[in-house]
């Protein structure tokens, strides 16, 4: 490799977090991480063409237990995305559930933990095009804490990078392909010194973080944009919207979110498999609300780790035990 010049400037960038499991679920089976490769020419690599789902599992010290949160929700979408793509997976959501047991019990982990799983075109073909080929899929797991280091106070910006259509990419579906435009804009938030970035839709209205879905309170009423304004159809949003309602007491509106209602706004917070529930308390320097987490946002997050912990028997049934030999939801 050509040595940089010594007058070039490099960007202080976080180095990337090398993540090795030891096994994968991967054909059907759990083999050794190391085994489980693709080929240079596979075509999800070179166009994209892949689905994926995030998952997690929160460790439950006091009943000694894994419970992965709404599994069957997550393989439902991740089927559901692979739909939009032409792939017809052989493998039911009961199926992934069971493949995912496996691994887990397999990785031995006791520890909070992240689950990627992935439905993508193997073929070891060129060529622009969804029809014609042999979708694979996959599942690994892996210790995790945080993915947004300031849950409790996100610095978040505007993005210059608009969020792609649905006449363009399906938004409702987790794409991989399509993730290239969140990765454009967080990294731009992250090197500029922000935390996350807020992205708009082509009509100008406030849709999505990079990689999360976004809530803005103002007057007691929490304020989120409905599924048509070219947003991901979170798992963690629909939890968020029962949970704001039927536990918290709080008012809630799917509608369109002009970017201006962000600096106004009394509390502003984002949701997602990754994120959880993480409050913004400024926006493009300016303050939400006074600058700290907001009650609603506080007591949000109180609520949603008990429930997703299987703390809160309302809502056992979204915990999936990992260990136990009981079926799960």
């Amino acid at each position: 490799m050509t040595p940089l010049p010594q007058d070039s400037v490099q960007l202080d960038s976080p180095p990337a977090r090398t993540i090795e499991p030891r096994f994968a679920f991967f054909r059907g089976r759990v083999m050794p991480y190391a085994d489980a490769h693709v080929g240079l020419l596979t075509h999800a690599l070179n166009y994209g063409t892949a689905v994926f789902g995030g998952l997690r599992g929160y460790w439950n010290e006091e009943e000694a237990e894994l419970l992965v949160f709404r599994p069957l929700d997550h393989f439902r979408r991740l089927r559901e995305s692979a739909r939009l793509l032409r792939m017809e997976l052989a493998c039911s959501e009961a199926d992934l559930w069971t493949g995912l047991r496996s691994l887990l019990r397999a990785e031995g982990l006791r520890t909070d933990c992240y689950v990627r799983a992935l439905a993508f075109y193997g073929d070891q073909s060129l060529g622009v095009r969804l029809h014609g080929l042999t979708p694979e899929v996959a599942l690994v797991a892996f210790p995790f804490d945080r993915y947004v280091a300031n849950e409790e106070g996100a610095h978040v910006c505007l993005s210059s990078w608009q969020r792609v259509g649905d006449n363009v990419l399906p938004a409702r579906g987790k794409i991989a392909g399509s993730y290239v435009n969140s990765a454009l804009a967080k990294s731009d938030a992250e090197l500029a010194g922000f935390d996350e970035a807020l992205v708009l839709n082509d009509h100008g209205h406030v849709c999505e973080g990079s990689a999360e879905n976004v809530f803005v309170v103002r007057g007691g009423v929490a304020a989120t944009p409905p599924v048509s304004e070219d947003i991901l159809e979170g798992i963690t949003r629909r939890t968020v919207l029962q949970l704001l309602q039927e536990d918290l007491g709080v008012a809630v509106a799917e509608r369109p979110i002009d970017r201006t209602e962000v600096f106004l706004a009394d509390e502003v917070f984002l949701t997602g498999t990754g994120a959880q529930v993480t409050a913004v308390t400024r926006v493009d320097h300016r303050s939400v609300g006074e600058g700290r987490m907001g009650e609603i946002t506080s007591r949000l997050r109180q609520r949603f780790f008990q429930v997703v912990r299987g703390r809160d028997a309302r809502y056992r049934g979204w915990c999936a035990p990992a260990w136990r030999d009981v079926e799960g939801r």
